[in-house]
């Protein structure tokens, strides 16, 4: 990822033949299909096309924090923004909450598994509830259930939440939780129940452009997220809104 950053970032305003390049994204993994689309149909309307970087939302801040020369951030969760915002990392008055997500309990197809109560010797695979976002909310929602204690010698951490959803869709995993937008997006896991939204802090995405972004088109990138063409393009692949 650091290698990638470098290199999308030191050409992040031109390519070698002269013609622009839109602004660097950094991304929630989460996020890959639906901002992927978004940055289509901005593209579409004559803008640079932008480059997209998706991975964990703690690894990307941390390249922030080290100085990755990007122009936008969008994180699965508020802490590591107000992490970066702290240090004065962001440009001021651009971060805006663009999308919210859930946490649901996922199985393999056809695992025998279906909830909690039946791992057994088996493994449950969360995002590191450390570090990621999803892993953390996924910790909070056990802990607010009261089963953290129950599974947590049994949990299988994974650098995101697509690597955890994979862990299940291979068998390597006999439950996972992981957001409700991933697990919709999978052929080879099924969802098991959606997990209560009062159990877990509210799952807010937030954008905003960097402050050493010299980007013209970032602030804009960042208000076409919230535009009615690309939220439609979220609720699409099921996210909710914001607010």
């Amino acid at each position: 990822l650091a290698a990638f950053v470098l290199l999308v970032g030191f050409t992040a305003c031109g390519d070698a033949d002269g013609s622009p390049r839109g602004p660097v994204v950094l991304a929630a993994s989460s996020l890959q299909e639906s901002l992927e689309e978004i940055a289509d149909a901005w593209a579409a309307d004559g803008h640079p096309a932008p480059v997209l970087a998706f991975a964990a939302t703690s690894a990307l801040a941390r390249q922030i924090e080290r100085g990755a020369p990007a122009d936008v951030f969008v994180s699965a969760d508020q802490d590591w923004m107000d992490m970066l915002e702290g240090q004065g990392l962001l440009r001021e008055a651009t971060r805006s909450d663009i999308v919210s997500n859930r946490l649901v309990l996922v199985r393999g197809k056809g695992a025998a598994a279906r909830e909690l109560a039946d791992l057994g010797e088996g493994r449950l695979a969360l995002a590191d509830p450390i570090a990621v976002p999803a892993g953390r909310y996924a910790k909070a929602a056990l802990e607010g259930l009261g089963q953290w204690d129950t599974v947590a010698g049994r949990v299988v951490p994974a650098e995101n939440v697509r690597a955890a959803l994979a862990l299940v869709e291979r068998g390597e995993a006999a439950l996972g939780i992981v957001y409700a937008t991933d697990a919709a997006a999978s052929t080879e896991a099924e969802i098991v129940r959606e997990l209560p939204a009062d159990s877990h802090p509210r799952i807010r995405y937030p954008a905003a452009v960097l402050a050493s972004s010299a980007h013209p088109d970032a602030v804009a990138f960042v208000d076409f997220l919230q535009s009615a063409r690309a939220q439609e393009v979220f609720r699409m692949h099921g996210f909710r809104a914001a607010e």
